[in-house]
């Protein structure tokens, strides 16, 4: 940071001028051009829409360093700016994203792409489907340091989001090792070990429907199904969510123990997961969901059905639609596994460290790159405001 006051100081003594952005800038919307689905021929061209890269395509309309900034849809990011992408080399861009290109005399490019970061674009953005018009684009007014502080700053934001993107990558081939072991672990290949049907080992217990509105912030212990999704992972020991006691009463509860599984969702892919309740009290479980009672550990089962083996044997039974389903008849006939006790736990303990790693907010990395992204973006506006 003294560099940059130093800097400050020297190129401009009387602060820091600001400049619309469309006196800037260049804007080459009237380069846009959209294809429809139907008429997009495959290729290795990134197609740019609002939110970053929709399609690849054969051939490209854009050769270059590019900042792309959503107009029209999903075009706000959840602290009100606006969706962002840095672009690079032969693209093809929709008209559902306005283009900017370098005015190598008043601005860089990437300085650019830093500033609007910071700013809030809700005061502007109206409507049910929230468009930024190139007139309101043209109006943003960011501050314009001269170039040399401008590259100062981006050296230094530019080194953050390395860091970030190095941490990213590292989760990524994390993830991918740890899938790799997880299922190579519980599919004991060349191992004697006794699979048994899931119907074999335990019971099934089906949820009672209940619906969001009668969820309260104090109460029973409650899991709806889409929360199987959003919130909960291998184990759990509280829920999120809650119920009145009376509506609890009336109600099927997992034990713990107990492996929830959904049962229900959006697609294929979403059906079969399962998370093991450890908590020292019963929860109530929606009707999309089953609790599977067996004398397995119930992690050891958790892990188990979120491996493709698994996966494999239950798609048969799916039912496909609007939302995909299983019964208990489809979910019972699934082979797992049984090794003694010791190896569960053994194997257990194993993928606990490797999910920890890759899902663990507080101490994985996930948590780090958290740490890294909340740095930079403190940073960022540091850097950028000038006062």
């Amino acid at each position: 940071m003294g560099k940059i006051d130093d800097l400050i100081a020297k190129y401009c003594p009387e602060g820091v001028e600001y400049k619309d952005l469309g006196d800037i800038v260049q804007i080459l919307d009237n380069k846009r051009k959209p294809i429809s689905k139907g008429n997009r021929i495959a290729g290795k061209y990134p197609y740019y829409g609002a939110n970053g890269i929709q399609d690849y395509v054969e051939g490209y309309i854009f050769d270059g360093t590019f900042l792309l900034l959503g107009e029209d849809g999903s075009v706000i990011n959840k602290d009100g700016s606006p969706v962002l992408n840095w672009a690079s080399g032969k693209i093809w861009v929709n008209n559902h994203a306005h283009i900017l290109a370098e005015n190598k005399d008043k601005a860089l490019l990437r300085f650019i792409y830093f500033a609007l970061a910071e700013i809030d674009v809700t005061k502007v953005v109206k409507g049910n489907i929230p468009k930024i018009t190139q007139q309101n684009l043209r109006s943003f007014s960011i501050p314009i340091p001269p170039l040399l502080v401008q590259q100062e700053i981006v050296n230094i934001l530019d080194k953050f989001t390395s860091l970030t993107a190095e941490l990213e990558a590292e989760l990524e081939a994390r993830s991918t090792q740890y899938v790799y072991y997880r299922d190579k672990l519980l599919g004991f290949e060349n191992t004697a070990v006794e699979w048994k049907t899931l119907g074999e080992v335990g019971t099934f217990l089906r949820g009672k429907r209940f619906v969001r509105t009668d969820m309260i912030e104090e109460g029973f212990p409650c899991i709806h199904y889409g929360e199987m999704y959003t919130h909960y992972n291998i184990y759990a020991k509280q829920s999120k969510s809650f119920i009145s006691e009376e509506l609890a009463s009336k109600l099927r509860k997992a034990n713990p123990g107990d492996v929830i599984i959904v049962a229900a969702g959006e697609t294929i892919e979403d059906i079969g997961k399962g998370t093991a309740w450890l908590a020292d009290t019963d929860v109530v479980t929606h009707d999309a969901c089953f609790s599977f009672k067996s004398p397995l550990n119930p992690k050891y089962v958790s892990y188990f059905l979120r491996t493709r083996l698994f996966h494999d044997q239950i798609r048969p039974h799916i039912s496909s639609g609007k939302i995909s389903a299983i019964n208990a008849n489809g979910l019972s006939k699934a082979k797992i596994p049984v090794p003694p006790r010791a190896e569960q736990d053994r194997i257990v303990a194993i993928l606990d460290k490797f999910d920890a790693l890759v899902t663990d907010i507080s101490t994985g990395l996930p948590a780090e790159i958290k740490a890294r992204r909340q740095q930079y973006e403190y940073y960022r506006g540091k850097l950028l405001t000038f006062n």
